[in-house]
């Protein structure tokens, strides 16, 4: 913590010239400041989050310029290359190549690419989904609460991963699929929160005035309620973006998600596997690259939840 010094004054019968001694006190933090700078000030005071934050802003800018800082765009497609199958990490591959000549590092980033837009996709049809239900349900209560919580019951009794592969196994396995497989799944999770949320702030005093003075129904629903739902949105939006990663690597890993000659993380470690021990680089680095990712966005989504001080996210 930053300090200020005060210097005392002498004590009587002290030499005039002798150095008073210094006092240091603690200086105030920033309490007078604005609301975004102390949000900002606690983030930066907790060093995970910080990592987290950086790890997910250095994945998204090599997703976005991978054009430009791989060191072979082409072998991102059908490339074959069987003078330089399987060499080892360089300083020319530093990942290495894959079984026919590809170089892995090229591959990753734009995995990383493919894996940040299925999250990204996967979430921006499930978050206002499930939100949208989860305040109609807490809202409005009666039938309505019991047909859509009846319904998110339904959806998450079946196993997550068995619905994932019947869905994806039904349809021609695609990313597309992958996207609306989990998208179908997820939304059940933000429906869940929301509604309890809802319910809670339903009986609060500030819902009750607004509907005493006439407040519309969608005022009270997206002016009232859902502003005290963004907090907890966001720090469940965060950590599923790790999580959403890993189920669409699983299934990519068992065939069901975005097929070769795309560079899907999950593809590339099931390729990998078929060349273990000898040749380790080609599973191990796109592995790494999914344990990073996950790793980053679960940091981020630790560090939000003790900025905003919510207690629990289920």
């Amino acid at each position: 913590m930053a300090t200020r010094s005060l210097r005392e004054e002498p004590a009587a019968g002290a030499a005039p010239d002798a150095e008073p001694p210094v006092t240091t006190l603690p200086e105030a933090e920033p309490e007078r400041l604005s609301a975004a700078y102390q949000s900002w000030y606690r983030f930066s005071r907790n060093p995970t989050a910080v990592i987290g934050a950086a790890i997910v802003v250095i994945c998204i800018l090599a997703a976005v310029l991978a054009p430009l800082i791989t060191p072979y765009p082409s072998h991102v497609g059908a490339v074959v290359d069987f003078r330089a199958r399987h060499l080892p990490p360089s300083w020319e591959h530093w990942m290495g190549t894959d079984n026919v000549g590809r170089d892995i590092l090229t591959r990753v980033v734009y995995g990383m690419r493919i894996s940040l837009l299925l999250a990204f996709v996967v979430l921006g049809v499930a978050v206002p989904v499930g939100t949208l239900l989860g305040l109609a349900a807490g809202y409005f209560g009666g039938w309505v609460e019991v047909v859509i919580m009846r319904l998110t019951d339904i959806a998450l009794a079946i196993p997550g991963l068995v619905l994932l592969m019947a869905v994806a196994t039904v349809f021609s396995p695609n990313l597309l699929t992958t996207m609306l497989a989990l998208a179908a799944l997820w939304w059940t999770w933000h429906a869940r929160l929301i509604y309890a949320i809802t319910r809670q702030l339903r009986s609060q005093e500030f819902v009750e005035a607004a509907e005493t003075l006439g407040a519309s129904t969608f005022h009270i629903l997206f002016r009232e309620i859902l502003p005290n739902c963004v907090s907890a949105l966001a720090v469940k939006t965060s950590l599923d973006c790790g999580f959403v990663i890993l189920t669409g690597a699983a299934l990519s890993f068992l065939g069901l998600g975005a097929q070769p000659p795309m560079p899907d993380l999950g593809t590339m470690v099931a390729g990998g596997t078929n060349y273990l021990p000898d040749y380790w680089w080609g599973s191990v680095m796109p592995g790494c690259a999914v344990l990073v990712i996950a790793l980053g966005f679960n940091l981020l989504g630790d560090g939000l939840r003790d900025l905003f001080d919510v207690q629990e996210i289920r």
